[in-house]
C-alpha cells in the first residue's frame, strides 16, 4: 500500500480537483449497473423464449455498457476491467437482495447485504480512482490501514470513509 501521507495527499488532490465531476460518474455507475441488469434479463428471457431478438438485443447493451464502463475505467491493467463490472454487478445484486429483505422487515440481512453492496461499490470506486491497487486487496478483511491520526482500519471500511469524503454527490 501506498505510503500514508501519499495515500491522503492522492485524497486530497480528488476532493480539490475541478477536473473531475464524481457525482456524474456515480450515476454513470448505477447506469452501468442497471445495463449489466438488462443483459442478465435479456439472456433469460431468450433462455425461456428462445427468441433471437433477445440475444440481438443483449448484444446492444452490452456494446453500450462497454462504452460507458470504458469512460470510468480508464487503466484497465490485468483483469479489472472484468473486476470493475462485476464489482458492480455483485453490489447491485446485493442492493436488491437487501431491498426485498428490508421488505421482509428482516432489517438484519438487509442491513447485512447493504453494507456488502457498499463495500463492493467502494472497492470499484477505489480501484478506478487509483487509491489501491489490486495487491492492496488481501484475502483478509481484517488487513488493517493506517488513515489519519493513528487509526486503523479494516481495507473496506477505510475505503468507505475516505470515498464518501471524495464521492460527494450533492456537490453540482
Amino acid at each position: 500500500m501506498k505510503s500514508t501521507k501519499e495515500f491522503l495527499d492522492k485524497i486530497k488532490s480528488y476532493k480539490e480537483s475541478d477536473k473531475i465531476d464524481l457525482s456524474s460518474k456515480e450515476d454513470l455507475a448505477i447506469g452501468i449497473m442497471n445495463l449489466i441488469s438488462i443483459e442478465e434479463h435479456l439472456f433469460f428471457t431468450y433462455e425461456k423464449t428462445k427468441k433471437e431478438k433477445y440475444l440481438n438485443m443483449a448484444n446492444e447493451v452490452r456494446e453500450m455498457r462497454k462504452k460507458y464502463l470504458a469512460m470510468i475505467v480508464k487503466n484497465p491493467e490485468g483483469e479489472i476491467w472484468c473486476i470493475s463490472k462485476h464489482l458492480l454487478a455483485a453490489s447491485m445484486r446485493l442492493i436488491e437482495v437487501g431491498t426485498k429483505k428490508n421488505n421482509e422487515n428482516k432489517k438484519e440481512e438487509a442491513k447485512d447485504l447493504f453494507d456488502n453492496a457498499f463495500n463492493l461499490w467502494n472497492l470499484f470506486w477505489g480501484l478506478n480512482l487509483d487509491l489501491i491497487g489490486i495487491d492492496d486487496i488481501k484475502q483478509n478483511e481484517e488487513t488493517d490501514i493506517k488513515l489519519e491520526k493513528g487509526q486503523k482500519t479494516s481495507i473496506f471500511s477505510g475505503l468507505g470513509r475516505i470515498i464518501n469524503k471524495i464521492l460527494d454527490c450533492c456537490r453540482e
